[in-house]
């Protein structure tokens, strides 16, 4: 029977360290998370990102705007942000609203405050090497496989997905550790050929219970990533966990697993991008 990771345990662990060197700091780091409209899931990641900014003396400000806002009037708000020498991260809290470009509203925010890792410029610093920002959930995926004292150069790993949130930002991180590192998306005809040979399965797809136990061999590291609102209203993982409990070596659940690390990771780079700010 697999190992099975603590999420809140590690990022309780992440969230004292923090704690502790932001007591160090004399300016007040401020926050802010821009939430256009009132999508209630939206809401809820709002919510839970201001309590943990709390936990650890980040002061989170939440500037809130009407969801039939143009494109114009966003991009103003975030080019204000950013230039606002008070303001040491933002976030645009997704989805948007139809009428967004959620592209070109994000390359607005200034690449040394963008908290989440999403712009050009912080994603091209992830895939060359220099200092980036690194998108949330990819780091906290990165800190639960080390971890879990998994060897990393040589390892063949499979990512399911490849969204720039999470399957991008995962392969380039696990790259950069000597793994050796598949995508598998919607076009890959035969996922199971590839993730049966994996030492890790990154599953990241938004597909509920779509891993089974017989697409993964025994032993294998699983990271469930995925986040599905089944008709009863229960959550589960892209993983079939209780069959695949059976033959990994290590997994996450769902909720409990990767969730909690990515606030926690933004928590890190909300720090790191003050200190890119101030120099310290």
């Amino acid at each position: 029977m697999a190992t099975i990771i603590d999420g809140k345990a590690l990022a309780d662990d992440i969230k004292k360290e923090i704690a502790a060197e932001i007591k160090g700091i004399k300016e007040k780091i401020n926050f802010t998370a821009v939430l256009v409209g009132e999508n209630p899931a939206s809401l809820i990641y709002i919510d839970k990102k201001k309590k943990a900014c709390a936990e650890v003396g980040i002061n989170m400000n939440t500037v809130t705007l009407p969801k039939i806002i143009t494109q114009k009037d966003l991009e103003n708000t975030l080019k204000k942000l950013s230039a606002d020498k008070k303001t040491h991260g933002i976030l645009v809290q997704l989805p948007l609203p139809g009428q967004i470009n959620v592209r070109e509203a994000i390359e607005c925010i200034h690449p040394h405050k963008d908290v989440d890792g999403l712009t050009v410029t912080n994603f091209g610093r992830l895939a060359l090497d220099p200092p980036a920002l690194v998108p949330c959930t990819a780091l906290g995926v990165l800190h639960i496989i080390k971890s879990s004292k998994v060897s990393l150069p040589g390892a063949e790993v499979v990512v399911v997905g490849r969204s720039n949130i999470v399957g991008k930002p995962v392969a380039m991180l696990l790259q950069r550790e000597n793994a050796t590192v598949t995508i598998c998306h919607k076009g890959t005809r035969d996922i199971a050929a590839y993730t049966q040979k994996a030492d890790i399965i990154v599953a990241a797809v938004g597909s509920a219970n779509m891993i089974t136990a017989a697409m993964v061999k025994y032993g294998a590291v699983v990271i469930d990533v995925g986040i599905n609102r089944q008709p009863n209203g229960k959550i589960v993982g892209d993983v079939d966990y209780d069959e695949v409990a059976k033959k990994a070596s290590v997994i996450t659940p769902v909720p409990g697993g990767v969730g909690p690390l990515t606030i926690a990771c933004l928590l890190q780079n909300i720090l790191s991008a003050y200190k890119m700010q101030t120099n310290t």
